[in-house]
């Protein structure tokens, strides 16, 4: 499973087909699969509703995120579904699950905006490669500290498995978790 058919996975079940997976559409109800996942091209369409774009494109829209390259106070195009539809309440989860991990996402990039200030090295590093700090906050670049589980520290719950949906801790080996960015200048993608 490619990084896009993986995506959008976690929120609707997608069944092989050939070189591509489908299912019902998220956005729309219908009753036979027209949503199709294409794992080379890296990119989802809905033949029925019209519904096309990346991994990034399909989390902003089936979690009703606007985008900010989408024009002020845009919003994606989204027709509800029937409550009728045998997915409908799996689709709602995986709404809340989206705005989870868009919260998760939102508080690492201020615990490491945070770490940023306290490290000397990494304020350094970012000066020679000729960042200043006002560029550094403008863009809201961090640091992730030289450690096993500093987000443990942000983050009460550590246990979490929306941090690692979010990417942010990895589940090793019997269990122990350790976060996944260590010792790395921290750029967010908004």
């Amino acid at each position: 499973m490619s990084t896009s058919s993986a995506v959008v996975d976690r929120y609707v079940p997608l069944k092989k087909a050939g070189t591509n997976f489908v299912a019902c559409c998220p956005f729309h109800s219908e009753k036979t699969p027209s949503f199709t996942v294409s794992p080379t091209k890296q990119f989802y369409h809905c033949f029925g509703c019209g519904a096309h774009g990346t991994a990034i494109s399909f989390l902003m829209e089936f979690g009703g995120k606007a985008f900010p390259g989408r024009g002020r106070g845009a919003r994606p195009r989204r027709r509800p579904r029937s409550a009728a539809h045998p997915s409908a309440p799996a689709a709602a989860a995986g709404r809340d699950e989206a705005l989870d991990l868009s919260g998760v996402l939102l508080q690492a990039a201020k615990f490491y905006r945070q770490q940023l200030k306290e490290s000397e090295r990494a304020i350094a590093y970012l000066k020679g490669r000729g960042l200043s700090g006002p560029v550094a906050a403008r863009f809201g670049i961090g640091y992730a500290p030289d450690d096993w589980q500093p987000l443990a520290g942000a983050f009460p719950d550590y246990q979490s498995k929306v941090l690692e949906s979010a990417g942010l801790v990895i589940a090793g080996d019997a269990g122990k978790r350790y976060d996944r960015f260590r010792d790395r200048i921290m750029f967010p993608i908004r």
